[in-house]
């Protein structure tokens, strides 16, 4: 019989027992380091309160504070977003759910009116947007309950009071550990079931992959000022080894990854997007296709889902609804595949982008700034977007992993429809680094270009129309940063003609995307004035705010477009089509449409690829008619605006942007 974790003749009490005093003395040692302990007779440190309460919530459950640390790293890393929830109804640093509450206030609604299809040769297809709320919440929605009934602590608290909170998570933890069976030991390795079960996964694979992320933080270790100004620590244990096996004892689900197309390190679970032929010779909701051996995937397309999870997996599987590639899933970082990396899905309303890329959709709300992106939400879509990029020769930048809001219109009538999501509150920075691609300064002023690149977290511009028009958004980081005619914070905003025919002014709403940029894009610098920089952008001048010493930009180098010798200003396009005698005999020529702007003698804009014209055929349910033209005519991809666009090889010259 196997002996207590105190039993002093059991070989393996002996062993927890040593890992726990040497957890213990670990601890102590590391408090004043931390923060955690301040020296007899010193003030508390304010900006330590948070480690305080991870270090109290730790000790009074009996959860090593390593795994405390780690787990609520992986869910909100550190941070309290001051008591809002999650896009998933979480709250506070360890994201208890309760996504009764925090659906009852959450607005759903994002701008754009887009056919997602965005091909001119079929009919528009415009289904509704709204995304039903499924009735029934499963457990790792509603979290928060299940602390307060374990702690006692009034749900009010938990979710606006972050002592309180970690108390909660902590308690979590301790529950699991004990259902489980498996004594509150000292040592982060003993608690690897409860850390999977704490991630509210209902299947073994989801359940094992946030464990692992988090036992990753805790080797590594972590550091960093919160959004409320507190400084946390986790000191790296690089030998922590957890008891995998713990997890079979925990009754999950098993998920087959059978026919899905993800890295082995990420759980994926295939539910299929129908491709079905329903009434007046119309099918849905993709296309069949043979990429990459037709043609290449060029784009990864990051979208928010503007609904929940469940809502949104039932409209997926709609044949008379759009498509996309991959969900995933706020809480865990769960992944489901629907639609084949060499069939075209219609998620991005252009059918040139469509046709040439893959779309992750994302837990979200575009207008709820505070509604946040869980940190195993980030690492899976990062493993996911590393791995198809691997597979598909992508380049890891801002001119290939493409925001839904920064996909052109494909023609000047589509462009107010356009989509604008992620949003500004979609944290570009962090998700780079997560990539393996950090932005950084890449040469000195005389660069001749930038890259934006503010604080997410103090970078916050005011924007409007996130719940009731015209009113204020929640203060909250962002990464877009706003363009102003002249340098001067109270001129006006930069015009877009193709949002705004008639030249009515931008707006500060969240989806107006007419007049700021965001993290990671690059832009040929025009001009600077003291702590003003001027960038070109849709065809003017543009000038943001950077000082020096708080910088929204960093110098960097390469190549632009300018028109040719001898033009004064060249055409824009949204799609890199082929010229008309490139059409075989039964594929109907599409139009070259360029777009309302122009690009003008002296203006420069960066280059994200050259690339051929190149059309999909595809308006029937029959593969064999379906054709893909490729045109001798080229065609430079840029940064013009928010979104990016095309611009004809013959129409330009190619420059170093060094001035």
């Amino acid at each position: 019989m196997r002996g207590s974790a105190t039993d002093p003749r059991s070989t393996v009490g002996h062993r927890r027992a040593r890992r726990a005093a040497g957890a213990v003395a670990s601890a102590a040692l590391l408090l004043p380091l931390l923060g955690a302990a301040p020296s007899p007779g010193a003030a508390p440190d304010s900006s330590a309160e948070l480690q305080r309460a991870f270090a109290t919530a730790a000790a009074d459950h009996q959860v090593p504070q390593s795994v405390l640390l780690g787990v609520s790293y992986l869910q909100s890393r550190w941070d309290t977003h001051d008591g809002a929830p999650s896009v998933s109804g979480g709250y506070g640093p360890m994201h208890l759910t309760d996504a009764r509450s925090a659906i009852a206030g959450a607005p759903h609604h994002s701008a754009g009116t887009e056919d997602a299809r965005g091909d001119e040769a079929r009919k528009a297809l415009l289904p509704t947007t709204e995304v039903p709320e499924n009735s029934q919440l499963p457990a790792r929605l509603k979290t928060l309950p299940k602390a307060a009934e374990l702690t006692g602590i009034p749900a009010e608290r938990l979710r606006t009071d972050a002592a309180a909170n970690i108390e909660g998570g902590a308690a979590l933890l301790a529950a699991a550990q004990k259902k489980l069976g498996e004594p509150l030991s000292g040592d982060a390795a003993d608690w690897y079931g409860a850390v999977a079960v704490f991630s509210g996964a209902d299947d073994t694979a989801t359940a094992a992959a946030y464990a692992h992320e988090v036992y990753d933080v805790i080797r590594e270790g972590a550091r960093r000022t919160t959004d409320a100004g507190q400084s946390v620590a986790l000191a790296a244990e690089p030998g922590a080894a957890p008891d995998t096996a713990q997890l079979g004892r925990a009754g999950l689900r098993s998920v087959s990854a059978d026919g899905t197309e993800c890295p082995k390190s990420l759980p994926c679970e295939w539910i299929p997007a129908p491709y079905e032929e329903f009434g007046d010779n119309d099918y849905g909701n993709h296309d069949l296709g043979d990429r990459p051996a037709s043609q290449s995937i060029k784009y990864i397309v990051i979208h928010d889902t503007e609904g929940r999870w469940d809502g949104v997996i039932n409209l997926v599987q709609d044949p008379t609804y759009v498509s996309w590639n991959y969900t995933l899933r706020s809480t865990d970082g769960h992944v489901a595949q629907h639609v084949k990396a060499k069939d075209v899905a219609w998620h991005a309303g252009n059918w040139y982008i469509n046709a040439k890329s893959l779309g992750l959709e994302h837990e979200g709300f575009l207008a709820s700034p505070d509604a946040w992106y869980t940190e195993a939400m980030y690492r899976s879509s990062a493993r996911l977007v590393k791995y198809l990029a691997r597979k598909y020769g992508i380049p890891l930048d801002r001119q290939h992993v493409l925001g839904h809001d920064n996909v052109p219109g494909p023609t000047t009538a589509t462009i107010p429809g356009m989509h604008t999501d992620p949003g500004p509150y979609w944290d570009w920075r962090h998700y780079f680094r997560l990539l393996g691609r950090p932005f950084h300064a890449t040469a000195g002023r005389g660069g001749g270009l930038v890259t934006v690149l503010p604080d997410f977290t103090a970078n916050q511009p005011v924007y409007t129309g996130c719940v009731t028009a015209g009113l204020p958004c929640a203060s909250h980081g962002s990464s877009e940063v706003r363009l102003y005619s002249s340098p001067d914070e109270t001129a006006p905003l930069i015009k877009d003609i193709g949002l705004r025919p008639k030249g009515d002014d931008s707006t500060i709403d969240v989806n107006d995307v007419g007049s700021r940029v965001s993290t990671g894009q690059r832009y040929a610098v025009a001009d600077r004035a003291g702590d003003w920089t001027a960038i070109w952008y849709l065809g003017q001048k543009a000038w943001f705010k950077n000082p020096e010493k708080q910088p929204t930009a960093v110098n960097a180098s390469g190549l632009v477009v300018t028109p040719r010798a001898g033009l004064t200003d060249i055409p824009v396009y949204g799609r890199a089509y082929p010229e008309k005698e490139a059409y075989p005999a039964g594929v109907p020529a599409q139009s070259v449409s360029p777009l309302p702007y122009r690009l003008l003698e002296g203006q420069k804009y960066t280059i994200g690829d050259e690339v051929p014209g190149e059309y999909y055929y595809a308006v029937t349910f029959d593969p064999p008619s379906h054709k893909v033209v490729t045109g001798t005519d080229r065609y430079y991809e840029i940064q013009f605006g928010h979104r990016v666009a095309f611009v004809r090889a013959a129409d330009v010259q190619v420059v170093s942007s060094r001035s």
